[in-house]
């Protein structure tokens, strides 16, 4: 509840005092690194990202904000921790489109086409985000799960 009052230092206080109780709780460093990121200490922020993910590899949300947060500072880090967590959310459509810009950035043309068809297969609407380069190879089928629809 302080942190969606936006109180950040009583957030972070409940949250250093689960930490104290519980030093494994892989929500409360999530946290406390997503107070730091909103208050532009990204480098604590990263830092409780990781120790989030030192305790749940898979954990999604640490996985996603940590490179949403390195996407420009850092993009091959970033594009690890996006192909990490696409791993466990293979469904994950926002995930993919980003995986997807940074792989066309790196001029990675193959797995960014491939990471767009996924964002895509899940969500249609992201078409239209695509580079328009990617279009083309990435529009639904009208053989894919939308067979037989009134398209």
């Amino acid at each position: 509840m302080q942190q969606q009052h936006r109180d950040f230092q009583g957030a972070t206080r409940t949250y250093r005092h689960v930490l104290e109780l519980d030093p494994a709780n892989k929500f409360a460093w999530y946290q406390l690194g997503i107070i730091a990121q909103a208050n532009g200490n990204t480098s604590y922020a990263r830092a409780a990202y990781d120790k989030a993910l030192k305790i749940d590899p898979s954990f999604m949300s640490a996985l996603f904000s940590e490179a949403m947060m390195l996407k420009s500072s850092d993009p091959d880090r970033s594009m690890r921790l996006l192909q990490r967590a696409a791993a466990t959310a293979p469904k994950a459509a926002s995930l993919h489109m980003q995986l997807g810009l940074l792989l066309a950035e790196k001029n990675r043309n193959d797995e960014a086409k491939d990471a767009f068809r996924r964002a895509v297969a899940a969500d249609p609407a992201l078409l239209s985000q695509v580079p328009e380069r990617f279009r083309n190879a990435v529009s639904p089928s009208p053989t894919s799960s939308h067979a037989g629809s009134s398209r």
